[in-house]
């Protein structure tokens, strides 16, 4: 299974002048806007690992999730959430010719920790042999930056002031992500229960 990010958050959405601020650099200079491609690039290296990190899409996009077999043909669980709509599947065989599956036939069981793309009969539709299957569908929390939960958007923040304030540092620390916004994303993390739970 692979997962691809087929839009990106556009510059616009990226709170750049927040980061400014939060980083208390100066204002009311002719520079001003000098250091946002840097900022911008902070923040988006900072939304990523803390998407990683909890398994949730920060900001509405659309992805691409490419599998070769179903883990249960009862049900896929999708690999980010919270998944909103899925647009389209569809059946690739071995020759790469695709088939888009009739929505009819699926359904998207939505659920903050583990969407699920669900049959409406008794299994999800068979994948060609030696073929895949391709699953778009749109996901995230917020639409824009300032409508995240404040814990989240205050650990983007962190993780974005943390990367500009340690750019030069090529040695890995004592550990790779500030206490910080651990703690503010800890509740986000998803639940792994093994054996032994």
């Amino acid at each position: 299974m692979y997962l691809i990010e087929e839009s990106q958050i556009p510059e616009a959405a990226l709170p750049v002048a927040r980061l400014r601020d939060h980083l208390r650099l100066g204002s009311g200079f002719v520079e001003d806007g000098l250091q946002d491609g840097l900022l911008g690039g902070f923040l988006r290296a900072a939304i990523a690992a803390v998407e990683a990190r909890t398994g949730k899409a920060l900001l509405v996009r659309d992805f691409l999730c490419n599998l070769h077999r179903w883990r249960d043909v009862t049900g896929q669980v999708l690999p980010i959430g919270p998944v909103r709509a899925v647009s389209q599947v569809t059946l690739v065989d071995a020759f790469g010719a695709g088939a888009v599956v009739d929505p009819a036939r699926y359904v998207l069981v939505a659920d903050g920790e583990a969407p699920k793309l669900c049959p409406m009969g008794a299994c999800l539709p068979s994948i060609p042999e030696h073929g895949s299957v391709e699953v778009r569908f749109r996901a995230g929390m917020a639409e824009a930056f300032g409508d995240l939960p404040a814990d989240l958007a205050q650990a983007v923040m962190l993780l974005a002031a943390h990367y500009y304030e340690y750019r030069d540092e090529t040695a890995l620390g004592q550990g790779c992500m500030p206490f910080g916004v651990t703690s503010l994303i800890a509740r986000y993390r998803p639940v792994r229960l093994g054996f032994g739970a």
